[in-house]
């Protein structure tokens, strides 16, 4: 797994590349957590690259959650793969969270 962020307008946009999974969950939450801590607070997780994930990488998607409310924060999502897609559905998730289709609808609504 490869993340990268960038701040962009009132977001720090997270690109993650690769697979969250049990071995990988850890380091995208500690990540997250280490941003939330900085004082970020609006997250945009742009999934172009993401593979594949797992119940452990919904659940740190959930801890994460869990942290921005207590904070008045955000965490949106965009560009979602088929397969990733589908994860969000099964689970939940989809309606449980904004996704859009491109990163610059996403920042829009920022």
């Amino acid at each position: 797994m490869d993340i990268q962020t960038v701040k962009e307008k009132d977001a720090v946009v997270v690109n993650v590349k690769g697979r969250i999974d049990a071995v990988t969950a850890p380091e995208f939450e500690k990540r997250l957590t280490d941003l939330i801590a900085a004082g970020e607070k609006v997250f945009l997780l742009n999934f172009t690259g993401l593979d594949y994930i797992s119940s452990a990488g919904l659940r740190s998607i959930l801890m994460t959650a869990k942290q921005l409310k207590s904070k008045e924060g955000k965490l949106l999502f965009c560009e979602l793969q088929s397969s990733v897609k589908d994860v969000f559905k099964i689970s939940g998730f989809g309606s449980l969270f904004k996704i859009y289709d491109s990163q610059a609808e996403a920042l829009a609504q920022v």
